[in-house]
């Protein structure tokens, strides 16, 4: 009987640590995740260029700036929000 209470420990122990890795994982992301959307559409801008859609790259090209200035705007809201008005 020791031996199963010792393996449900571990196993608890385990879980733990892989929720925490699992929440510094979603912080980040939640954190950065404009950043890699900009570049995910600036290197499929890029793509479209060298494949001779200079077009549809142009257009494309244009996306990083967007979701970076969306994400300003979301944040500086956020950021309001929170403070205590005086």
């Amino acid at each position: 009987m020791r031996k199963s209470h010792g393996l449900r420990e571990r196993t608890q122990n385990h879980d733990i640590k892989k929720n925490s890795t699992l929440n510094e994982k979603m912080k980040f992301l939640e954190k950065y995740y404009p950043i890699l959307l900009a570049f995910l559409s600036f290197l499929y801008s890029i793509y479209l260029w060298f494949t001779g859609d200079q077009l549809e790259g142009l257009y494309v090209g244009l996306w990083p700036v967007t979701i970076l200035a969306f994400a300003i705007a979301i944040r500086q809201r956020r950021n309001e929000d929170k403070k205590p008005e005086a």
